[in-house]
């Protein structure tokens, strides 16, 4: 650690001194400059009572770590590079946010950058962006199909991503939720409720993740023995499962498992203007389990995402390769749960003659 270059900031009533080096800050706590280099890093087995001697000798002094010096002279950024699809989107957004906290826990900064599409042209050209800028990974969140990066576009960084995106790249980890068992759930509850003509909402079958909810549905279907419904694709947007719902026949469909929880209450509301309601005539469930699916008129039953698990296990496995460190697998699938709520019941006993 290099402590030359840092400022500090001005206090009413004191004259500090113009800089604050890592040897002040340890003379003022008491404790070696070993110490402080481990504490302003967030390494661990410091003790508690140390830790918060040392910090606060680091506000009292101003002190302020030299990013660039200390690179210099460890040869680490502690930078990790996140790129994300440039989206209002629940997901997404619960997603970056999720990062950036786990990444803090594990001692590193976060550098984004975003796509509006996720090509392999444009992750090639964030990878690049983010290599000029010292990241020791990457973590691809949000990408929308399955990509077929050439692994010189990796540049042998280690990379963990939410859905595939070479072929044949070392130092890569898949890290996702299990979309597909996650759909295969919903089904199953519809199916125990006496559902046997499910239709699906789809989200945009370019996104991975709506590939992999629709497959989760139709192999739900299957393994329950029924004939697939009607598969009707939206956009993710409450808007589009409203359009959806319209084209739905309700004398072909009973019940409809939807890819997000937006396009549900989009479905709920059209079934609503149809004069079908819901869980009556028509039950309905969604994916993600945004905050306001508690809060609708009609409670969603839906399938959630534990999105701050899988952005800590992200950052964990882009650290266990960073740092040289032996991993389990490449491919990683988080459970989700089915949280069962006032949108879906047992079906009327016209349906199930």
């Amino acid at each position: 650690m290099n402590d030359s270059v840092v400022e500090i900031g001005s206090r009413a009533g004191a004259l500090p001194p113009a800089t604050a080096r890592l040897s002040d800050v340890a003379a003022h706590a008491g404790v070696s400059t070993k110490t402080v280099s481990r504490v302003v890093n967030n390494e661990p087995n410091v003790r508690p009572q140390v830790r918060e001697r040392v910090m606060l000798s680091v506000v009292t002094l101003g002190y302020r770590p030299n990013a660039a010096a200390r690179a210099l002279v460890t040869q680490r950024t502690h930078q990790i590079g996140l790129i994300t699809t440039a989206s209002s989107l629940y997901g997404p957004t619960a997603g970056l946010f999720s990062l950036e906290q786990a990444a803090w826990k594990a001692g590193y900064a976060l550098t984004l950058t975003t796509v509006r599409e996720p090509s392999e042209g444009e992750l090639a050209e964030a990878i690049r962006y983010l290599l000029a800028r010292g990241v020791e990974g990457v973590i691809i969140s949000g990408a929308t199909g399955v990509l077929h990066l050439a692994p010189s576009a990796l540049a042998g960084m280690p990379v963990v991503s939410t859905s595939p995106v070479s072929d044949a790249a070392p130092n890569h980890v898949v890290v996702d939720t299990d979309q597909s068992m996650g759909a295969r759930a919903a089904v199953r509850h519809l199916y125990d409720l006496g559902h046997r003509r499910i239709a699906h909402i789809a989200g945009p079958l370019s996104w991975h993740a709506a590939v992999q909810r629709r497959d989760g549905w139709l192999r739900g279907m299957k393994d329950a023995g029924l004939e697939p419904g009607p598969v009707v694709e939206g956009d993710w947007s409450a808007k589009s499962g409203h359009e959806a719902a319209f084209s739905l026949d309700r004398a072909e469909v009973t019940a409809v498992f939807v890819a997000n929880d937006h396009m549900a209450m989009g479905a709920i509301r059209a079934f609503t203007e149809k004069g079908i309601q819901v869980p009556g005539d028509m039950s309905v469930v969604g994916f993600d389990d945004v905050p306001e699916a508690a809060y609708q008129m009609v409670p969603l039953t839906t399938v959630r995402q534990d999105f701050v698990a899988g952005a800590e296990r992200s950052v964990r496995e882009l650290v266990q390769l960073i740092e040289n460190q032996p991993i389990e697998t490449t491919s990683i699938y988080l459970p989700t749960e089915l949280i069962v709520r006032d949108s879906t019941a047992s079906v009327i006993a016209l349906d199930t003659a």
